[in-house]
């Protein structure tokens, strides 16, 4: 994990950008309790609802899991909590923007793949087997084609038509 002076800054500038005032009123509206992390971040715990799925998603500097805070910051999830915590670092970055460009990496993670977080830069930025996702799944067939045309020009040649 990152330096002290780090999580200062993240957590000052999620609370500029206004992304934890929504993950606090996510929170809050949902009737989980929050209870303060480690590294600057608040555990909203007991989530009741299906979605999205997982045990966690991060708002700002507020991490909700559908558990308790004692299960997340357990040690054996130590690499989970890391995961959730550099999800905060990329809301401290992309601010409110960070909610449109995780949709869109999600549409074209699905698009390839069959699982929103595969192909998602931020789920890969976040570390893929951190969060318990898989590390590969097979692309769909489009894309198979689609990358083999590009393969191709790389190498100096031109794929005929229809191959």
């Amino acid at each position: 994990m990152a330096g002290r002076g780090w999580h200062v800054t993240r957590t000052a500038l999620t609370a500029v950008n206004g992304t934890t005032l929504v993950g606090l009123l996510v929170a809050l509206g949902t009737g989980t309790r929050l209870r303060r992390g480690r590294h600057g971040v608040l555990i909203a715990e007991n989530f009741r609802f299906r979605m999205p799925a997982g045990s966690c998603f991060t708002v700002g500097s507020v991490i909700i899991t559908n558990r308790s805070a004692e299960w997340l910051l357990a040690e054996e999830r130590a690499r989970l909590f890391a995961h959730e915590c550099r999800h905060v670092g990329q809301y401290a970055f992309f601010g409110p923007l960070f909610w449109p460009a995780y949709w869109v990496a999600c549409g074209w993670s699905i698009a390839l793949t069959t699982s929103y977080g595969v192909r998602n830069w931020f789920e890969r930025n976040a570390g893929l087997a951190d969060g318990h996702y898989p590390l590969e799944l097979p692309l769909r067939p489009w894309a198979v084609r689609l990358l083999r045309k590009e393969v191709g020009r790389e190498d100096g040649r031109t794929a005929p038509p229809g191959t």
